[in-house]
C-alpha cells in the first residue's frame, strides 16, 4: 500500500524520572521528547497529535520544556513538502496538553479526530486542570459546534474506525479512558501509534523494573485508569504489532508481542522511516530472531 510513518519532535520536557515509570529513579531528572507522527503515502496526509501550545505552561509543575522554531509543526511539514493546509486529518491518541496543544493552528476546515470518551473525560475534571487545560478543552468544544471541524470515534474495543484506506483507530485505554491507537498498514507490517500507553520502552517492556512474571509490563506513574487496565492496554498495543510508536521514547520493533529492536536515532530525524525493520537495531537477547 506504500504507507509510511515519520516522527515529529514537537519539543522536549525535563522532569522527575519517577513521574514517568512508577518508582523509577525518584529524584533524578530526565529529558524526554514529545513526539507526533506524520502518515504519508495514502489518499491524504495525516498528522497524529500536535504537541504543546507553549513551554511556559509547564513551569507550574516544575517541568522544564524546550520548543524551538525547528520543532514547529510548519517546520516539520515543510521538510516533507507540506503546508498546514495540506493536512486534512489530525488524530489525537488522547487530548492531554502535550498532545493537543497546537490544534488552534489548524483551520476549522481541518478535521480534528479523537474518541468521544476522551472528550467527555477531558471535560469531566477528573484529572484536574493540568492535563486538560481550559483553553485546549474550549477549543475542542468550539470545533464540536463547527460543522466538520471535529470527528468523534466511538470505538469501544469491539471494532475499529477507518480514516483512510490502510489507517484506522481502535480503543487502547490504560492511560486515559479514551486513549486510542492509530493503526497503519505498511508493507512490512502493522504500525501501532499508541500515544502514552507506555513512557519508557526499556524499563516497562523490555526489562520491566517492578515485575517478575513473564511478559508482564511495568506500569507508568501517570494514568487515569487502574493498574490492570493499563497492563491490558500495553499488552493490547503489542498484540499483532510490528512497529510500536509511543509519544515519549524511540520506536520499537515487535515480534510475537515482545520488543526485539529499537530505532534510537529516529527521534531527531524527521526523515526517519520507522516502517522499515532494517533501520532498527536488534536487542542482544533477540539477535537470534530474524528481523
Amino acid at each position: 500500500m506504500g504507507l509510511k510513518v515519520y516522527p515529529i519532535n514537537f519539543g522536549n520536557m525535563t522532569l522527575d524520572s519517577s513521574g514517568l515509570v512508577l518508582f523509577r529513579n525518584p529524584g533524578i531528572r530526565t529529558t524526554i521528547p514529545t513526539l507526533g507522527f506524520l502518515i504519508l503515502g495514502g489518499e491524504e496526509p495525516i498528522l497524529v497529535d500536535t504537541g504543546s501550545r507553549n513551554a511556559e505552561q509547564y513551569e507550574i509543575f516544575g517541568i522544564g520544556a524546550e520548543q524551538t522554531a525547528e520543532m514547529s509543526i510548519a517546520s516539520h511539514l515543510a521538510r516533507h513538502g507540506l503546508r498546514m493546509n495540506d493536512i486534512r486529518h489530525v488524530i489525537h491518541t488522547h487530548a492531554h496538553i502535550d498532545h493537543s496543544g497546537q490544534d488552534f493552528l489548524f483551520p476549522m476546515s481541518t478535521t480534528i479526530a479523537m474518541s468521544r470518551r476522551e472528550l467527555e473525560f477531558a471535560a469531566s475534571g477528573l484529572m484536574g486542570p493540568g492535563m486538560y487545560t481550559a483553553v485546549e478543552t474550549k477549543h475542542l468544544i468550539d470545533r464540536l459546534h463547527t460543522r466538520g471541524a471535529l470527528r468523534l470515534f466511538d470505538v469501544d474495543g469491539t471494532f475499529e474506525e477507518e480514516i483512510i484506506p490502510g489507517v484506522a483507530v481502535r480503543l487502547t485505554g490504560g492511560h486515559t479512558p479514551g486513549s486510542i491507537s492509530v493503526l497503519v498498514e505498511t508493507d512490512e507490517g502493522l504500525v501501532n501509534i499508541a500515544g502514552d500507553v507506555a513512557y519508557h520502552v526499556a524499563d516497562q517492556l523490555i526489562d520491566p523494573i517492578l515485575d517478575q512474571a513473564a511478559h508482564e509490563p511495568t506500569i507508568t506513574a501517570n494514568r487515569a485508569m487502574s493498574t490492570l487496565d493499563e497492563k491490558k492496554a500495553i499488552k493490547r498495543a503489542l498484540s499483532g504489532t510490528r512497529f510500536l510508536l509511543i509519544s515519549h521514547d524511540s520506536p520499537a520493533l515487535v515480534r510475537g508481542g515482545k520488543v526485539i529492536g529499537r530505532y534510537h536515532h529516529a527521534i531527531d530525524n524527521p526523515n526517519a522511516d520507522v516502517t522499515a525493520a532494517a533501520n532498527y537495531e536488534l536487542l542482544q537477547k533477540a539477535d537470534d530472531i530474524a528481523a
